[in-house]
């Protein structure tokens, strides 16, 4: 086992590849911590994508029975196909199925057009027009990628804010959270908790070096499909 410590007051255990112990059979754990890690993940990229709550739950739950399927045929190779990328290959097809799946529940269940000899309706009191729900951009058009990048980086961000504030005071954490994270201007952000001008900055500073150095540490782990936990 390998102990990694980046800080004083916590430390991650990286214990054997998720992925690994996930091939090795219908282990109940490592699919709980998959889903702890990643199904925010696959979940916020399906939103993003324009799917509703409920199609992106059924997302991640196919997401996840391709993941457990092709897992036996997967090798963790970064410089052939990164983890990051065969997720965001495997969750972008799920989420075009869903797509496709509400443009077929659409075509069945809109009105035939009306007879030549029938009154037109108006564009106002028409029911049969495409809800804003089924005038969802195609995903290609979205950039896949960029919204997926997106959610990877804004969830490694949270998990690495987690992570640092139990490293610094409470004053320290509320510092930098109203100057970096709330955009406070630095001289009311310093008459909230009645420190200098130059503390202020001072702690920005300590605190954005911790976050980098968790959000590093975290991406080799998002990237590897690692398992941790706090000890």
């Amino acid at each position: 086992m390998t102990t990694v410590t980046p800080g004083e007051h916590s430390s991650i255990q990286t214990q054997s590849s998720l992925l690994d112990r996930l091939k090795a059979g219908d282990d109940t754990e490592s699919w709980q911590e998959f889903y702890r890690v990643y199904g925010k993940l696959v979940r916020d990229f399906a939103i993003q994508a324009g799917l509703t709550d409920t199609e992106a739950d059924e997302v991640v739950q196919e997401t996840a029975i391709g993941i457990a399927r092709h897992l036996p045929e997967y090798r963790y190779d970064p410089k052939v196909c990164r983890f990051k990328t065969w997720l965001l290959n495997l969750t972008s097809w799920r989420i075009k199925d869903q797509l496709k799946k509400r443009q077929r529940a659409a075509a069945l269940t809109a009105e035939p057009p009306p007879n030549p000899g029938q009154k037109s309706v108006s564009s106002c009191d028409n029911t049969s027009r495409t809800s804003a729900i089924n005038r969802v951009p195609d995903p290609d058009v979205a950039n896949m990628d960029a919204l997926f990048e997106n959610e990877w980086r804004r969830g490694l961000l949270t998990a690495a804010l987690e992570r640092v504030k139990g490293k610094f005071s409470l004053k320290q954490y509320q510092i930098f959270d109203l100057l970096v994270v709330k955009e406070w201007p630095p001289a009311d952000v310093a008459r909230s908790p009645g420190v200098s001008i130059a503390n202020v900055y001072v702690t920005k500073h300590r605190v954005s070096a911790a976050v980098k150095k968790e959000v590093k540490l975290l991406e080799k782990q998002f990237e590897a499909g690692v398992q941790f936990q706090r000890s």
